[in-house]
Parts: structure tokens; C-alpha cells; sequence
């Protein structure tokens, strides 16, 4: 077995986010800093990414469907506002609200990637984390994503469907390639969310068991997503607050 060789970790246990990694926002290009700002809190060495009752819709006047977001990235890249140029737009033809200046915090480009969580989803909320191109060129906007859990999927106590994969977006290079099998496991409780990425495959592991095997990944450096989400046309508002609580994450190359 290839020895890995830890290169990042962050435990959440100082009293803030670190500002070197992280922007405390979710795809603010398309919105503004102000209207995207993650709902969190850092507390017993975790972070709490959270969604209360009262908290706006995100990008409310133009995005379907109707979404509720708590997120933080890795990076964050845009163009001027007016232009096409941004991270992971959600339509044809959509306009930059608000400059983004280059931030690249941690962006890997290979290696080990995990995640020690637990989330509170109801049905009509999910979480994920995942990783996608800097989209510094339009071509490099390619996704791996680690994990990725619907509310609606999940069996009280025993199961839930956990999406893992590759999406191609507009990087021919990269194949689509997603699935969601269901697993044995209590979103509720920590469980151990990972990939190994090399150059010819990623290999996704929920507490250390290899799931599933995607060939052909993107080769560029990606950033990291972190995002509890909800949507409001997916039923009524049940007393949970979704959420989405991160004990660590780390990464590590091969040597």
C-alpha cells in the first residue's frame, strides 16, 4: 500500500474559521458576500454548518428551485460583474452580481480526502461535500464529489443512500459518473467520509470500506464545497434544523 503523508488538516478548534482556508460563503459571485454568508458556529473542536427557520432563500429572484444554503469553499473566482465567468453556474447565461477576487486556500490536485461528519436532514434537506475545478479556465470546472445525502433517502436508524462520483459539467474529459447506493449506516452518528484520488481513478470509502471506483478524474486543482441545503417546495417545515457538523477534515499525498 502506497504510504500517505499528511499535507492539510483542520480540527475546527480555534475561534474562528481559518481565513488562509476558507470563505464563509457559498457561491457568492451570483449573489453578493452579504446575502450568501454560511449560518455556523464553532464549538467542541466541530463545525456546525446550520439552516434556521428564518433564513433567506439563496439567490431568491432567479434560481429553481428554491433553495435555503449554509456553505463554506476552499476558493473562490470570479469575473467582473456583468460577465459569464464564475464558479459552477446554475443556468445558461448567467451574470456575475459581484466580483470575486482570486482566493485559493486549500486546492489539491491529488491524494487522500477525508472527512469525519454527521448530519440532521429532513426531507426536504440534504448535505454534501464535494470538490470542483477553480473554472480560473472554463474547462477546468469538473466535479468529484465525496458525499452527498438527501433527507428523503434516509431510514430512521438504519440507512440512507449516500451519492458519490464524478460529474462532468462542461469538461469533456471527464466521464459522468454518479451513483448513490444505500448503506447501512445513521447519518445522525460520525461516520468516515473519503476519496483517493490519483491520476487514473478515485476511489470513494465510507468508513474505510471502499464503496465504489470512478475512472478518468479531473486532473486540475479543486476546491473544496461544504453545504448543508434546503428546499422549500419539498414539503413543510418539519422542527428539525438541518445541519451539518464537520469534526475534521484531512488530506494527504502519496509518496
Amino acid at each position: 500500500m502506497t504510504e500517505r503523508q499528511l499535507v492539510f488538516e483542520d480540527h475546527f478548534d480555534g475561534p474562528t474559521l481559518d481565513p488562509a482556508v476558507w470563505v464563509p460563503n457559498y457561491l457568492p459571485q451570483w449573489s453578493s458576500r452579504a446575502a450568501t454568508a454560511a449560518q455556523y458556529e464553532l464549538a467542541d473542536s466541530c463545525l456546525r454548518l446550520f439552516i434556521p427557520p428564518g433564513q433567506a432563500l439563496w439567490c431568491e429572484d432567479d434560481h429553481t428551485p428554491r433553495m435555503r444554503v449554509s456553505g463554506i469553499q476552499s476558493g473562490n473566482f470570479s469575473g467582473p460583474a456583468g460577465s459569464t465567468i464564475g464558479q459552477q453556474p446554475y443556468r445558461e447565461g448567467l451574470l456575475v452580481r459581484e466580483e470575486q477576487k482570486p482566493f485559493w486556500g486549500w486546492t489539491p490536485t491529488g491524494g487522500y480526502i477525508e472527512l469525519r461528519a454527521r448530519a440532521v436532514v429532513s426531507p426536504r434537506s440534504m448535505v454534501a461535500l464535494w470538490m470542483v475545478g477553480l473554472e480560473d479556465t472554463p474547462e477546468r470546472c469538473a466535479e468529484i464529489c465525496i458525499t452527498e445525502m438527501f433527507g428523503k433517502s434516509v431510514v430512521a436508524g438504519e440507512s440512507v443512500e449516500v451519492g458519490m462520483g464524478l460529474h462532468t459539467f462542461r469538461d469533456p474529459t471527464v466521464p459522468e459518473d454518479f451513483a448513490a447506493p444505500r448503506l447501512p449506516l445513521d447519518p445522525t452518528d460520525f461516520h468516515l467520509y473519503a476519496a483517493d484520488w490519483s491520476p487514473d481513478q478515485v476511489d470513494f470509502y465510507v468508513d474505510d470500506v471502499l464503496i465504489r471506483t470512478c475512472p478518468n478524474p479531473p486532473s486540475y486543482p479543486l476546491q473544496l464545497m461544504l453545504a448543508v441545503f434546503d428546499f422549500p417546495d419539498d414539503g413543510p417545515l418539519d422542527d428539525r434544523v438541518p445541519e451539518f457538523v464537520i469534526d475534521y477534515i484531512r488530506g494527504y499525498s502519496q509518496r
